[in-house]
C-alpha cells in the first residue's frame, strides 16, 4: 500500500487500466461466443451420446435421427430367466424434435447467472440429455407385476398356532419382491438414453422374521389368551373369536396387528354394511301392497372398531377375565321412503304397459331375461327423480348369476354374460312410451334385431350395457311412479307395467318410416378346426340395414308436453358359418 501510493498518477492508471481491459476482453470474447451459438445449440451437449452441439435445431434433428436406433422392447434378467418387454405393449412414442428443443434452450432458460454458468461450464464438463421419451406407465405396471409373481419369493410372517394346549411359534422367514422404483428407474434410463442392453432386475428383501427372544415373548403373550374369548356384537349377530383367531390379533414386535386387526374389520363389514333399502311395494286389487320393508342403511365405523378389539384385547391380556362382549359401532343412514308412507306415494292407477316376445330364445337367454326382469319388481321413481336402466340392473356377470347367450359386442354377434338383458330393457321402453314419460337416454342397437320385431315395428328397441348406453327416463308426474315386470315363459312374453298418477297426458307414437334400406353382405364362411369335416354351424345370421324414425309426442288438454324424434341406424348384417376342416368323428 506505502509502494503504491509512492507512484505517479501515470503509473497508477496503468495499473488500474490492466483489469479494465482484461474485463473486456471477458465481455467481447464471451459475446462473440453467444453471437457465434446464436440459434445453434451450446457445445458440450449430446443427446443419448450424439454430440449436437454446434449445430441448429433442424441439424441436430436430422443427426439424431439418422444415429440413433432406439430399441424395440426391453429385456429383463433374473438369474436365468428372460423377460421381454415390447415396445408396443407399454405404447413408448419418442419425440426427436422435443429432445433436440430440450438441448437447445438448457442454458436458454432466463435466468441471467444460471444460463452463464451453463455456458461456461458445459463445454468443460459436458452434459448427455435423454431422448424424450413417453409410455404408458398403468401397461408397464401390469407387465412389472406379472414379473414379480415370477421372480419374488413370498416371506413367511411370524405367527402362532395353539397344538394340544402348547402355543407354537413360527419365528417367519425373509422373502424378497421386484423393487418396482427403482426397476422404472432403470428402464426409464434404457429408453431415453436409447440403451439396446438388458437390465438386471432389482429385488428388495422383505424380512418380518423375529428374534428367539422376541418368539419368547410373542408366545408368552398367547399363552395368557388361551380360551378367552374376544365377542362383539351386531343387532341379533355375535362374532366370537377365541385362540388362533385371537392370536392372529397380536404383533410379534409391537402390541396388535394392524394388519390382523384390519383383515378382521374387513371381514366384518363385508357382512354387515348394507345400503338403505326402499321399501318395495306390488300394486294389486287397485291398491299398493307391502312387497319388502324399508331398512336403515349400515355402516361400520372402522376407526372406533379398531380402538374397540384393541382395548378388548388389552383387557383380556392384562385382567382375569375369559370373555368380554362389546357391541359394533355403526353408522345408520335412514331410507329416503318407510314402509309407512305407502299411502302417500300417489301410486293410484296403471299409466303405461309395454309387451314384447322372446320365442325361440335359446335356455341361457331365457334364464337372463327372468333374472334382469326381477330386479325391476316394485321399483319407485320419486316425482323429478330420472330412472336409470343400468343403475337398477346393476353388475351383469357370471358372479351375478347371468349366463351366456348371444350379445352385440364390438361389430360382432358373440356369447357374452347377460344376453337377453336388452329384451328387458326395450320392453321397458316401450312402456315407458306408453306412459308418456319423457324419455331422457335411449340408443337402438347395432342391427335389427328378431326378438325386438315379433310383436313390434321396427324402431322400438332400446340397448344397455353398463355404464354407457343407458336407457333413462324421468319422472315428471305430479306423484311417484312404480314399475312392475313380469315374464310369462310358457308364452315366450315380458311385461312392465308402470302405475302412477293419471295427469290427463295423453301420449302418441307415429307409425315407423323405414328408409335407406342396405342388403346384407354376402355370407362369411370361416374355417374352424375345431369342428369335423363337412360340419357347418351358424354363429350370426343377416338383417337388413336401414334408417328408422319415428315421432313421440306427449300432449295435455291439447298442449304439447313433450316431444321427440327417434331416429335408429342399423347396420346391414352378415350371416356368418363356421365350417369345419377338423378330423371327422
Amino acid at each position: 500500500m506505502v509502494v503504491f501510493k509512492k507512484l505517479n498518477k501515470a503509473t497508477k492508471k496503468k495499473i488500474l487500466l490492466i483489469p479494465a481491459v482484461a474485463l473486456l476482453l471477458i465481455l467481447i470474447a464471451f459475446t462473440a461466443y453467444n453471437l457465434y451459438f446464436l440459434g445453434k445449440i451450446f457445445p458440450g451437449i449430446y443427446i443419448a451420446g450424439v454430440y449436437v452441439g454446434g449445430k441448429t435445431p433442424s441439424q441436430a434433428i436430422e443427426l439424431v435421427t439418422k444415429n440413433i436406433q432406439v430399441p424395440t422392447g426391453l429385456t429383463l434378467i433374473y438369474q436365468n430367466q428372460n423377460f421381454e418387454i415390447s415396445d408396443e405393449e407399454i405404447g413408448v412414442s419418442y419425440d426427436f424434435i422435443d429432445s433436440v428443443m430440450a438441448a437447445y434452450e438448457l442454458p436458454r432458460t432466463g435466468n441471467i447467472l444460471f444460463d452463464f454458468w451453463q455456458r461456461i461450464k458445459l463445454p468443460l464438463s459436458g452434459k448427455n440429455m435423454g431422448l424424450r421419451v413417453s409410455f404408458d406407465e398403468e401397461r408397464l405396471g401390469k407387465s412389472l407385476s406379472i414379473i414379480d409373481g415370477q421372480v419374488s419369493t413370498e416371506p413367511v410372517y411370524p405367527s402362532l398356532k395353539l397344538v394340544k394346549k402348547e402355543v407354537i411359534v413360527n419365528k417367519g422367514k425373509a422373502g424378497a419382491e421386484l423393487d418396482l422404483a427403482l426397476a422404472r428407474i432403470k428402464i426409464g434410463e434404457n429408453l431415453a438414453f436409447a440403451k439396446d442392453e438388458p437390465i438386471d432386475i432389482p429385488l428388495k428383501t422383505i424380512d418380518p422374521s423375529i428374534a428367539q427372544a422376541q418368539a419368547q415373548q410373542y408366545a408368552k403373550r398367547a399363552e395368557i389368551l388361551i380360551d378367552k374369548t374376544l365377542n362383539l356384537k351386531f343387532e341379533y349377530q355375535t362374532y366370537s373369536f377365541k385362540n388362533n383367531d385371537i392370536f392372529a390379533l397380536l404383533d410379534p414386535k409391537d402390541s396388535y396387528s394392524d394388519k390382523g386387526i384390519g383383515d378382521l374389520i374387513i371381514k366384518l363389514t363385508s357382512e354387515i354394511n348394507r345400503p338403505p333399502q326402499e321399501p318395495v311395494f306390488i300394486f294389486q286389487e287397485g291398491r299398493v301392497r307391502e312387497f319388502e320393508p324399508s331398512k336403515d342403511g349400515v355402516a361400520v365405523r372402522e376407526d372406533s372398531l379398531r380402538e374397540i378389539i384393541t382395548e378388548g384385547l388389552k383387557n383380556l391380556e392384562s385382567s382375569g377375565q375369559t370373555a368380554i362382549l362389546v357391541e359394533i359401532p355403526v353408522t345408520r343412514t335412514p331410507s329416503k321412503i318407510t314402509t309407512g308412507d305407502i299411502n302417500n306415494l300417489g301410486v293410484r292407477e296403471l299409466i303405461g304397459r309395454g309387451t314384447s316376445k322372446f320365442v325361440g330364445s335359446i335356455p341361457n337367454r331365457v334364464h337372463n331375461i327372468v333374472l334382469s326382469a326381477s330386479k325391476f319388481k316394485g321399483v319407485l321413481v320419486a316425482p323429478g327423480e330420472t330412472f336409470s336402466f343400468n343403475d337398477i340392473l346393476g353388475d351383469v356377470s357370471g358372479l351375478t348369476g347371468f349366463k351366456q347367450a348371444y350379445i352385440i359386442k364390438e361389430g360382432k354377434t358373440v356369447l357374452g354374460d347377460g344376453g337377453g338383458v336388452c329384451q328387458v330393457s326395450s320392453t321397458f321402453f316401450r312402456a315407458a312410451l306408453n306412459a308418456g314419460l319423457p324419455i331422457m337416454e335411449r340408443a337402438a342397437h347395432a342391427y335389427r334385431v328378431g326378438y325386438y320385431e315379433q310383436d313390434s315395428p321396427p324402431g322400438f328397441d332400446a340397448t344397455v350395457y353398463s355404464p354407457h348406453p343407458d336407457l333413462k327416463i324421468k319422472n315428471d308426474t305430479p306423484g311417484h311412479i312404480l314399475i312392475q315386470s313380469n315374464v310369462d315363459i310358457k308364452k315366450s312374453t315380458l311385461a312392465f307395467e308402470i302405475y302412477g298418477t293419471l295427469d290427463g297426458r295423453v301420449a302418441s307414437t307415429s307409425k315407423p318410416v323405414v328408409s335407406d334400406q342396405v342388403a346384407p353382405p354376402e355370407d362369411l364362411y370361416v374355417d374352424d378346426p375345431t369342428l369335423p369335416a363337412g360340419t357347418v354351424k351358424q354363429i350370426d345370421y343377416k338383417a337388413w340395414g336401414a334408417k328408422v324414425t319415428f315421432n313421440y309426442l306427449v300432449q295435455r288438454g291439447g298442449e304439447t308436453v313433450y316431444k321427440k324424434m327417434f331416429v335408429s341406424n342399423y347396420r346391414p348384417w352378415q350371416a356368418v358359418f363356421l365350417r369345419g376342416v377338423g378330423p371327422a368323428n
